[in-house]
């Protein structure tokens, strides 16, 4: 396995020997630089959601660039996320599915890797297989599934949100099992900003590929357009009562009325979307398993903070366990959790 970038600064006093260990489980290693990104066609989205009148010097949530038209940078300043049809090619998508099913038959160990597994599924006894796991979660190590993160032709939309400087912050490969019947393979609706300690919010963003075809019947995404303008939500686990999958916290207070756009997806189709934009998806009502591949990137200008004292702090604390049970260490800085996930995907590692 190729060299990787997993540089962990010393945490002060409170988390030095927690880092210091940390350090000794991933090693020192050195990440790749992403190819220079060819011409690609851009398609603007799949619907029109929100009309709106048409402001371009009033860009906040984009970057000048020569990628983007000015009607995609609109429709993302007033919906929070834009997709661009056909950005994958099968060849890559079947790679990706191919490297997931050895991760699930335990043929390939990848270090730091989370494999998940649906809450009705959990404790079952059954071989490992593709059809009980339902999530992997920080793949970055891995570099089939991380060769995603670097696509060229990802990677040049990506900077039309982030600059020149990338970090990849977070990676998942989403196995969205059949619904047993209790309603858990539905997502709460979310932010994914309650999740990182990083600001801000306007230099990050998600890639997120379909890996098949996506409707409402197998649990596409749903959003709420425009809510990447608001402020970030407290969230907790919602009260299901056929249980909920383990770190899917969802907003207690959104507007259940409030419109939503369902987002329809064929193979290789990519979404671009805002930290702060409300999403979930909903059952997968078919006998298949959906697939989508992600990456969350953020400018490496962006900075860590302290979430102690904020609506974060929940989230904050969960991972800390997790991360404190897997590697067996304690005193682990939240944000030490993420500096270990962190990998330089083009330009300059400055602070992430």
């Amino acid at each position: 396995m190729a060299a990787l970038a997993l540089r962990v600064k010393d945490a002060g006093p409170a988390g030095g020997s927690a880092t210091a260990r940390l350090r000794i489980l991933f090693g020192h290693l050195q990440a790749r630089a992403a190819p220079a990104a060819p011409a690609i066609a851009a398609y603007p989205t799949s619907s029109v959601i929100v009309p709106s009148s048409f402001h371009p010097q009033k860009f906040q949530f984009t970057v000048d660039n020569n990628v983007l038209t000015l009607e995609q940078r609109q429709f993302y300043e007033d919906n929070g996320f834009l997709i661009i049809k056909n950005l994958v090619s099968d060849a890559d998508i079947q790679h990706y599915r191919d490297q997931f099913e050895k991760i699930c038959r335990k043929e390939v160990n990848v270090p730091g890797l989370h494999i998940m597994k649906d809450v009705t599924m959990a404790k079952s006894d059954v071989s490992p297989s593709e059809k009980i796991i339902t999530k992997i979660q920080n793949f970055q190590n891995d570099e089939e599934l991380f060769s995603y993160c670097t696509l060229p032709q990802i990677v040049k939309y990506v900077e039309c949100f982030t600059g020149p400087n990338i970090m990849a912050m977070h990676t998942m490969l989403i196995n969205k099992p059949p619904d047993s019947g209790k309603k858990t393979s539905r997502h709460p609706m979310h932010q994914d900003l309650h999740y990182f300690p990083f600001r801000p919010p306007n230099s990050i963003v998600c890639a997120w590929t379909a890996m098949e075809h996506i409707d409402r019947n197998n649990g596409c995404l749903v959003a709420l357009p425009g809510t990447h303008k608001n402020n970030l939500k407290p969230h907790d686990y919602p009260k299901w009562e056929g249980g909920v999958n383990i770190m899917f916290h969802g907003i207690q207070d959104y507007d259940p009325n409030q419109p939503r756009t369902h987002l329809v997806m064929e193979k290789g189709d990519t979404v671009f979307f805002h930290p702060l934009l409300i999403h979930g998806s909903g059952r997968n009502k078919t006998q298949g398993f959906r697939k989508a591949i992600s990456c969350h990137y953020a400018s490496s200008d962006c900075y860590y903070i302290d979430v102690k004292g904020t609506s974060q702090e929940n989230i904050g604390k969960e991972i800390i366990s997790i991360a404190e049970r897997k590697y067996g260490v304690t005193n682990i800085p939240f944000e030490e959790t993420w500096k270990i996930r962190a990998r330089l995907v083009k330009g300059k590692k400055i602070n992430l």
